[in-house]
């Protein structure tokens, strides 16, 4: 299986945005062994849990290591 790259970010909404906020680093970036980047993705967000953040505001980033 390939190893991927999983880092999750929580966004701010638009109107923290206008306030200044940016995106923070709430997880990651962690090494993951997974068929795919879509089954590493879910592989990250089960294995964290201790994140404390609106699935809304979540974005996942998954990448190839190379």
């Amino acid at each position: 299986m390939p190893l991927f790259e999983v880092a999750i970010l929580e966004e701010p909404t638009k109107k923290e945005s206008e306030t200044g906020n940016q995106e923070k680093l709430v997880f990651g970036p962690k090494a993951v062994i997974a068929k795919d980047s879509q089954s590493a993705g879910v592989i990250a967000v089960m294995g964290a849990e201790q994140l404390k953040v609106d699935t809304a505001k979540m974005r996942i980033l998954v990448r190839p290591f190379a």
